[in-house]
């Protein structure tokens, strides 16, 4: 049996009014680059994955929301280089102002069925058609 060291992600779908999701695409120099992805990052050591992503979205996007309004949505776990990436994603419906790509090269707000066209990384893909389900 091969060992491997979890690597806990979160990650959220932001749903706008219009059942459309935000993505973003990674930036150049940057492992994965140019792959569109749902906003989030890894959980630092004594971090819940809900304060997690709280940060993450106010780091990333600019944007402000509350523990209460993350919904666990899914989980996907892959192989990841020597360690196994475990991410969790939820969705959020409710934050407060506008995304804007600081550690990214663009963000585009798609529906679920748009995103089998975009090039993601691979533990992303199995978490579309859940979502497509849940909006």
């Amino acid at each position: 049996m091969q060992s491997f060291t979890p690597f806990l992600v979160v990650a959220v779908a932001l749903i706008d009014a219009d059942g459309r999701v935000l993505v973003q695409q990674r930036p150049p120099g940057k492992p994965m680059a140019d792959l569109w992805e749902f906003p989030g990052g890894k959980v630092e050591p004594g971090e819940t994955p809900e304060a997690a992503l709280v940060r993450e979205l106010e780091e990333e996007l600019g944007i402000r929301t509350h523990e209460s309004c993350l919904a666990p949505a899914t989980f996907a776990s892959a192989p990841l280089e020597n360690n196994h990436l475990l991410l969790l994603l939820y969705v959020c419906r409710k934050w407060e102002g506008g995304p804007e790509a600081r550690h990214a090269t663009a963000l585009q707000w798609v529906r679920p069925a748009q995103m089998y066209a975009l090039d993601m990384p691979p533990a992303d893909l199995p978490l579309i058609g859940i979502l497509d389900a849940l909006i």
